[in-house]
């Protein structure tokens, strides 16, 4: 057997767990929660071994069963190292959690069994090495998270949910096994690797703007990009778990998917150009709605929602690097966030409110937009030779000034009349130190991934017209949010607050198309 292999052993531990979850499936299911925590830690070293052998021995893929690239194969590069490893320790993490959370849980035992499945199946797919492995274990994610889904299947909230999710996968799954067949046909293999370095040749133009059409529309479905994003937030009648897992896993298989056949989409920048347009009014969408959600746990799934359609916008520039560096960010940030949403309410609760925030007007906002840009520019200009950062596409430069609106929004309350004077030193330094952080980590991502993943060519004329509607839509969007408390008690602010909550009522007018949603059809 190969040492390529070596990243089977993960999915194959938790199985074992899965299998005795499923034996023992009530409450208080004696050894299994603990024989789950040690398979997912486990498959934890499994993956830091496997980053180290690829350090040692180089990236390859190794057949499992079948032959000519057919059948369950592993492959093991840069990229699914790094998600092997996100996974895994996402994983082990949800499933100490799930230890005590669902301890005394009527069907304890049945949970964790397929909670481990999932996780199994997330494994498998980050490492499949052919068309049929990854189809199978993306198949296999959506069936096993539906089992998560209705774990409270007398719930009518989450049996929605759970169907709807169902719907936009069945489609998915149905675009992806598309995708697979004119894969193998126009190459002739179903090896991805040899399907990359076909693709990066330039070979298989024809098939490849189809293929890749329907690989976007099931990463887009998968990702819960907009119009069908309306199961995420739905899915708040799963245990915390569940939440945890697949935002911080499982709906990163879109953009996982996207990367995985980064270079056949660089053969079809109009697709490239619809992931742009759908991932940025995502992120835009998201991201506004999710200020208007009382609910902790409904801000964080819509925080979800506006992450992926920003991920989706990255591929769509052909940053990949990036994308892989903003699924590793996220999916820490957000696993923490839903494991720890209880005690965050808690500890707000118990905090007294310092006094009156100082509010910016008009002119700090746009001081504030100035100074962080131009802190960005000058960072660039000054220290872009020194670094190599001088080099970088234009897309990443951009997509660096849409971050920097960030450290403005808090820049404007610095530059308010009532603020103290250290706050907007402080605030230029996060500039400073965002701008930094920015360009370093995207060169530690770019070495990284220097092989698997192909370098983001230069824009065209499509090009170059999306990044400027992008960077003045999200410049546009930051300062109306920076300007919001001026107008948060106008009549119209409060009518948009009261559509915004609502989310533009595109998920209800989904629920309409599917039949609509009452007790009784869903009971």
């Amino acid at each position: 057997m190969s040492t390529h292999l070596l990243p089977l052993l993960s999915p194959i531990a938790l199985l074992l767990a899965a299998f005795g979850g499923f034996r023992t499936p009530g409450r208080r299911p004696g050894s299994v929660p603990r024989l789950a925590e040690v398979a997912a830690l486990a498959a934890f070293v499994v993956a830091l071994l496997s980053a180290g052998l690829l350090a040692m021995t180089g990236a390859g893929t190794s057949p499992l069963i079948g032959a000519a690239g057919v059948g369950l194969s592993v492959r093991l590069d840069a990229v699914s190292a790094t998600m092997l490893t996100l996974v895994s320790f996402v994983g082990w993490i949800v499933v100490r959690y799930t230890a005590t959370y669902l301890d005394g849980e009527d069907r304890q035992g049945a949970f964790t069994g397929w909670l481990c499945a999932t996780l199994a199946s997330v494994l498998l797919l980050v490492q499949a090495g052919n068309l049929a492995h990854f189809v199978l274990a993306w198949i296999a994610t959506s069936l096993f998270l539906h089992r998560l889904l209705l774990f409270y299947p007398n719930r009518p909230t989450a049996r929605r949910a759970a169907r709807k999710k169902a719907i936009t996968a069945r489609v998915g799954d149905a675009a992806l096994i598309g995708a697979a067949v004119l894969l193998a046909v126009g190459y002739g293999t179903s090896d991805i690797a040899a399907i990359a370095e076909a693709a990066r040749a330039g070979q298989g133009a024809a098939v490849a703007v189809w293929a890749a059409g329907l690989i976007a529309l099931a990463a887009l479905l998968k990702s819960a990009q907009f119009p069908t994003h309306g199961w995420v937030t739905e899915v708040m009648e799963t245990p915390t778990p569940v939440s945890a897992l697949l935002h911080a896993g499982v709906i990163n298989g879109g953009g996982f998917l996207l990367i995985r056949f980064a270079d056949l989409m660089l053969l079809a920048p109009g697709v490239l150009s619809v992931l742009v347009i759908v991932g940025g009014f995502t992120a835009l969408f998201g991201g506004l709605v999710m200020l208007t959600q009382p609910a902790v746990k409904t801000s964080l799934a819509w925080s979800t929602v506006a992450q992926m359609g920003f991920m989706v916008l990255q591929c769509g520039l052909a940053l990949f690097p990036l994308a892989l560096l903003h699924i590793v960010a996220h999916s820490l940030y957000k696993a923490h966030a839903f494991l720890a949403a209880g005690s965050a309410v808690e500890g707000v609760a118990a905090i007294r409110r310092p006094g009156p925030v100082a509010i910016p007007n008009g002119a700090a906002v746009g001081r504030a937009f100035v100074a962080a840009l131009t802190i960005y520019g000058a960072f660039y200009l000054l220290f872009g030779a020194l670094f190599g950062f001088a080099a970088k596409p234009p897309q990443a430069v951009a997509l660096g000034a849409i971050l920097i609106f960030g450290v403005a929004y808090l820049l404007a309350q610095g530059l308010a009349g009532a603020a103290p004077a250290f706050l907007t030193r402080r605030t230029a330094l996060y500039a400073l130190a965002a701008s930094t952080a920015y360009f370093a980590l995207q060169s530690v991502a770019e070495w990284a991934l220097t092989g698997p993943l192909p370098h983001t060519p230069a824009p065209g004329p499509l090009e170059w017209a999306l990044l400027v509607l992008v960077v003045v839509s999200f410049g546009l969007v930051a300062v109306a949010q920076s300007m919001f408390p001026l107008w948060a008690y106008h009549p119209a602010a409060a009518g948009l607050r009261v559509h915004l909550s609502n989310g533009l009522y595109a998920n209800a007018v989904f629920d309409r198309l599917l039949g609509g949603w009452t007790l009784r059809k869903i009971s």
